[in-house]
């Protein structure tokens, strides 16, 4: 879906009209409009203000054109459920929500998240925990959180 189409149907579904949106994004009836018919795209200032008030991530109000994935465990982040959020309830899409939740991470080293990925994550192959916890440290290490 196209961010117009995005934008207008949030926009219906949440039951306001284009005047009624415009007033809480602080922006005129009209750059509404030109949304909603593709012609312009809001800013990215703009687009904060939106995601807070559809309670929906950037990259969904943007048709999802990036392929999301948590920066410190690596899980992909498909729906905007499984985000995180900063303090001020804003969207954190860098990190899932079991990672990093209202500014605070969950595991204070890698180790931590290896020894609870070791713990929780089903071995289909068989491998011996050493291997494991190589592959994990490994994998892990290209991720931000623990660059």
């Amino acid at each position: 879906m196209e961010t117009y189409a995005i934008l207008k149907k949030l926009r219906e579904d949440h039951h306001l009209t284009q005047e009624q949106l415009a007033e809480r994004v602080m922006v005129t009836r009209q750059a509404v409009s030109r949304w909603e018919t593709g012609e312009t795209q809001p800013n990215t200032e703009t687009l904060k203000l939106l995601s807070r008030e559809f309670n929906v991530t950037i990259n969904t109000l943007l048709g999802s054109p990036r392929i999301l994935f948590c920066q410190c465990c690596g899980m992909p982040l498909s729906e905007d459920e499984m985000i995180s959020r900063e303090p001020d309830g804003s969207f954190n899409e860098d990190y899932c929500k079991w990672c990093y939740e209202e500014g605070r991470f969950a595991y204070q080293s890698l180790d931590s998240l290896v020894d609870f990925l070791i713990a929780h994550a089903p071995d289909g192959n068989g491998l011996p925990e050493d291997e494991r916890r190589r592959q994990y440290t490994q994998g892990l290490k290209t991720l931000k959180h623990w660059r």
